[in-house]
């Protein structure tokens, strides 16, 4: 075997364990949680890692088995069932859980059997984590640690918190959730509408991620945005989901995920909404969105994703850059500011101003963000104000705020799309230097 040969196949199967934590865990933790009760999600979560662990030790020398899902699960179920034997308080249960198990491993033969057997527990599990006992930000955060494989970082990158922050935050609603004894329920009536935009949000998040990465060499992550999708499309297919909001933030998703091949060169260098060839777009994809932009009218509710939706509508219908509709851009979003009080938001609104009324106007709307305090740490925030400077002649502040933004982030193509951006900066004091 050439020398390098053990290396190649240790990469494939990191990049194989890795594509399954994200497209398979959460799948596997619902089926487990199912069984062993929602106040045994960290057991249920345990077994998942394990398995992962081991596929990762054993695969690198041997062969990776036929359906790498149900070697997973079978695993995984094998660890929880050790634990079962050997705490007191699953002794009682043993039998139950055994044979709940093994017909799981019936129901289980093949891979299209996993995915439809786990269809509605997954749903479950993204109900039960966004239960009302646990706040907010917590339920969004616990669903994608569970579901989505997110770590603390990725998921305190979209809070705008601390890892630390949020490693504990995720600890204090485990310990919350085993000492309330919360069920694994869909529930009903109103408790289901306040559930489910917890639900959406986390989606919303998952989709994000993926459409810019918080770290790593990659900006663009397909793999979380067609999970997102494909999770909203399975939340549809349930009465508990078939929303018209759930309709708009599925053509959210696929009007800003028919962009994704043109966001980048074939370097991975970044590539601005002025910069992409719209000849690349996924049309098909935008009429998928349109759809679901009309179905989502249906209703008198108008959510933050019919709006966010609005805005993609814009983009993907635009001829062309020049003739984008930003006046109607700025009134979407002068609406969303009033419902979503994000400074976020609020950056993207600034932006919108400029185009409308030019950058001084972009600048003193960054100034007026409310709690802009919060993202100083968050290098978007430089580089719009850079990008600002830089459009109004002020070269230096330009550079001064891109320094900033580069030391902010971690991902390569925003690195290298802001080191170009510093040296037009450069270029352009020495064009204008007497």
């Amino acid at each position: 075997m050439p020398a390098n040969s053990s290396e190649t196949v240790g990469a494939d199967v990191v990049h194989l364990v890795d594509h399954l934590f994200r497209h398979e865990a959460g799948k596997m933790v619902a089926t487990l949680t199912r069984i062993l009760g929602f106040q045994n999600l960290h057991l249920a979560e345990d077994a998942v890692q394990d398995a992962l662990l081991k596929a990762m030790q054993n695969w690198a020398f041997n062969d990776v088995p036929r359906n790498p899902s149900a070697w997973l699960m079978q695993v995984a179920k094998n660890h929880a069932l050790d634990v079962v034997r050997r705490e007191r308080n699953f002794r009682s249960k043993e039998d139950e859980i055994r044979i709940c198990f093994e017909h799981c491993s019936d129901e289980q033969a093949g891979s299209v059997h996993f995915d439809d057997e786990i269809r509605d527990d997954q749903l479950r599990l993204m109900f039960a984590c966004c239960h009302p006992a646990l706040a907010r930000e917590t339920q969004v955060a616990l669903t994608l640690k569970t579901l989505c494989g997110f770590g603390e970082e990725e998921i305190a990158a979209a809070f705008l918190t601390s890892t630390a922050a949020m490693a504990k935050r995720l600890v204090r609603a485990r310990q919350q959730i085993r000492q309330a004894g919360i069920p694994l329920e869909i529930p009903s009536g109103g408790e289901l509408s306040l559930r489910l935009d917890a639900v959406l949000q986390t989606l919303y998040l998952l989709f994000n991620e993926g459409y810019k990465a918080s770290h790593g060499d990659e900006l663009i992550r397909r793999d979380l945005c067609q999970e997102a999708i494909r999770l909203t499309l399975l939340l549809l297919d349930h009465a508990a989901g078939n929303r018209p909001k759930t309709h708009a933030l599925l053509s959210l998703m696929l009007l800003s995920g028919a962009r994704l091949s043109t966001r980048v060169d074939a370097e991975g260098n970044l590539l601005l909404l002025a910069e992409q060839d719209r000849s690349r777009w996924d049309r098909p994809m935008i009429q998928r969105g349109l759809f679901h932009l009309n179905e989502s009218a249906a209703g008198n509710e108008i959510s933050e994703f019919h709006l966010q939706a609005g805005i993609a509508y814009c983009h993907c219908t635009a001829e062309s850059y020049a003739v984008t509709n930003w006046p109607r851009i700025l009134q979407l979003y002068d609406v969303l500011v009033e419902t979503n009080h994000s400074p976020v938001v609020a950056l993207n609104r600034a932006v919108a101003i400029s185009k409308v009324r030019g950058p001084e106007a972009g600048l003193n709307a960054v100034k007026r963000i409310r709690d802009r305090e919060t993202l100083e740490s968050y290098y978007l925030l430089h580089a719009v104000v850079a990008q600002l400077h830089f459009e109004s002649g002020d070269f230096s502040g330009a550079a001064r705020h891109f320094q900033r933004a580069l030391e902010l982030t971690a991902v390569k193509a925003e690195q290298n799309f802001l080191l170009f951006r510093l040296r037009a900066c450069r270029e352009q004091k020495e064009r204008v230097r007497p």
